[in-house]
């Protein structure tokens, strides 16, 4: 049970090393106390040193006060009590004030004068700072999905896929994107995203902000977002959504964007390859389609759909041959860049 104690004044001993600036909350307390009583103690540890209080302590004294209420924590140990010190201080500033509700409070508050405690004078609050707060939350929701970008007569198919103008280019080069900011552009290389999601889901929280970092380049491939077998059909269009949005979005920055062409079973054939514009590069993977069986059919399945519903000028292939026919059509092979520089290092070793 916690038990309260009347201590002198002068016998409490302010804490050195307290961090918190409080001279400007002194008087706002004191006019605190004076109008509704010392109502809650300070908290000292066994040598009467302050844990929580100062503010309380400097307002009574300012008061004239000669005895106040105090709580002793000695159950505490030193490391507790560093730590409550500060966490009792810093817990308050994670609260907000309900605007409206704080409005109608204080409106109902006739005998006192509220800017005593430090409060400002505020009208109630009428339903249209609600309806401002609704658009502010609308628009964080349109920034968050990109939505100011989205341009409907741009897009195409049942799932409005945003589309993509043709190109044609032949890059010798490809970087990954997880290399742009460190890698100076060089001639005739442009930046892939053949990578782990997490390495560039940030062009998707930011692509205005990246576009003029890619525009540098001779050309970058659309993100390749995950379609992975076991995921929801639904997240598998997403995916094929973003990458389509981003990679409209860096053509209209200035960017050269060549379709980075992606696809799972024979399901995402319906949504895959929309937004690719016909007679233009596409870029594809080789990475990993020959680990057995099932993945190279789901990929040579894939690419054949590709080929039929994009009908490419030439195609950029990032990995290497995998003995896949492509019916006469010009294909450009960059290697993977991991697997050469593992490539090398297993040639030094063996020298």
């Amino acid at each position: 049970m916690i038990k309260i104690e009347e201590m002198n004044l002068a016998d409490l001993v302010l804490y050195d090393k307290n961090p918190r600036n409080n001279q400007k909350a002194v008087p706002l307390v004191a006019n605190s106390i004076k109008e509704f009583g010392f109502k809650n103690p300070i908290i000292i540890d066994k040598k009467n040193v302050i844990i929580c209080g100062h503010t309380r302590y400097a307002a009574a004294q300012s008061l004239g006060m000669r005895v106040v209420p105090c709580i002793r924590a000695d159950d505490l140990t030193q490391q507790q009590i560093k730590a409550f010190r500060l966490a009792d201080n810093k817990v308050s500033e994670a609260a907000s004030w309900d605007a409206g509700l704080l409005a109608l409070e204080m409106n109902d508050i006739l005998d006192f004068d509220m800017t005593d405690f430090g409060f400002e004078v505020i009208d109630p609050v009428e339903p249209e700072p609600v309806e401002v707060e609704k658009e502010n939350e609308r628009e964080r929701t349109m920034n968050t999905y990109n939505l100011h970008d989205f341009d409907e007569p741009r897009a195409e198919g049942y799932y409005q896929i945003p589309t993509l103008d043709r190109v044609v280019v032949r890059p010798e080069h490809l970087i990954g994107f997880n290399y742009v900011k460190s890698t100076p552009p060089v001639d005739n290389a442009g930046v892939h995203f053949f990578l782990d999601d997490y390495q560039f889901e940030r062009i998707w929280n930011n692509p205005h902000d990246y576009a003029p970092i890619l525009a540098e380049w001779d050309c970058v491939l659309t993100p390749d977002f995950s379609l992975y077998l076991d995921m929801p059909i639904a997240m598998m269009i997403w995916n094929i959504y973003r990458s389509r949005l981003v990679g409209q979005i860096m053509q209209d920055l200035g960017c050269t964007v060549i379709p980075t062409v992606s696809w799972g079973d024979s399901r995402t054939f319906d949504f895959a390859f929309l937004g690719i514009p016909k007679g233009g590069t596409i870029a594809i993977s080789t990475i990993g389609v020959k680990r057995d069986d099932e993945a190279f059919q789901v990929w040579t399945e894939g690419m054949t759909a590709a080929i039929e519903s994009c009908e490419p000028r030439n195609i950029i292939v990032y990995g290497g041959d995998v003995g896949y026919d492509y019916k006469g059509l010009e294909v450009s092979y960059i290697d993977n860049a991991v697997t050469k520089r593992m490539s090398k290092r297993g040639e030094k070793d063996e020298d």
